[in-house]
């Protein structure tokens, strides 16, 4: 059976004590053993513990919760200029593709014209003067000749011409077997009218004294008996 303590007033005076000078327990006589018991200072200092606790979790949620703002601003931020970079894109390539358009189509419009315009003809040629003299019929003969591909020089046209008939265009030779015959031999070069006719070279005058016609024809007969007029020293 548990023993009775009896409390005294000699022991509520030191309880007196105690509580007075802050201590933190307090005596009981239940049960014969003495329990420790929260004071009123314990208590205050708990309150503003938790207090601290819960104000530093107020500012800690609140700085989370400014972070969190500040991310989702910043990639919003980051998503508007992304658009609009790509806004700006699609804008220069549209421009760039209208620009390509409007070219071309002034290239196929200017093509057009060009084939619709009727080509202007290249202005023709003043056609070339000679003088009216022995060198003058040479060099109108040799391009004549040129052209027709008939083989010769000036040396060897002047030569021939010289010995045949001193540079007289209506030289008549009277007094060989050709005049005989009925058909003297005429011109510069002293060709007979047979040769003349066969030889005759087209866009000179059909006329056996003519000195450019009896040059060329003379020189056509000999490129086709001699090789050239070149090759000719004597009566042909």
């Amino acid at each position: 059976m548990p023993r009775t303590i009896r409390i005294t007033r000699s022991h509520k005076l030191a309880a007196a004590v105690l509580v007075a000078a802050g201590s933190v327990t307090a005596i009981t006589a239940t049960g014969g053993q003495s329990e420790a018991q929260p004071t009123a200072a314990t208590s205050s200092a708990t309150a503003e513990k938790a207090a601290t606790g819960a104000s530093t979790a107020k500012e800690s949620a609140a700085k989370k919760a400014a972070a969190e703002n500040a991310a989702k601003k910043a990639a919003a931020d980051a998503a508007a200029a992304e658009k609009v970079a790509a806004d700006r894109k699609a804008e220069a390539k549209k421009a760039a593709a209208k620009e390509r358009s409007e070219k071309q189509a002034a290239n196929r419009s200017t093509e057009r014209k060009a084939v619709a315009a009727p080509k202007k003809a290249a202005p023709k040629a003043a056609p070339k003067k000679y003088a009216n003299n022995l060198d003058g019929w040479i060099r109108e003969s040799l391009d004549i000749m040129k052209k027709k591909n008939i083989p010769g020089s000036y040396e060897g046209l002047h030569r021939n011409i010289m010995r045949e008939s001193s540079g007289n265009p209506n030289a008549v030779n009277d007094w060989d077997i050709n005049a005989r015959n009925g058909i003297p031999s005429k011109g510069l070069l002293q060709v007979i009218q047979p040769t003349f006719d066969a030889y005759h070279v087209k866009g000179t005058p059909k006329k056996l004294t003519d000195p450019v016609a009896n040059i060329t024809a003379a020189a056509n007969y000999a490129a086709d008996r001699y090789g050239s007029i070149d090759n000719v020293d004597s009566a042909y």
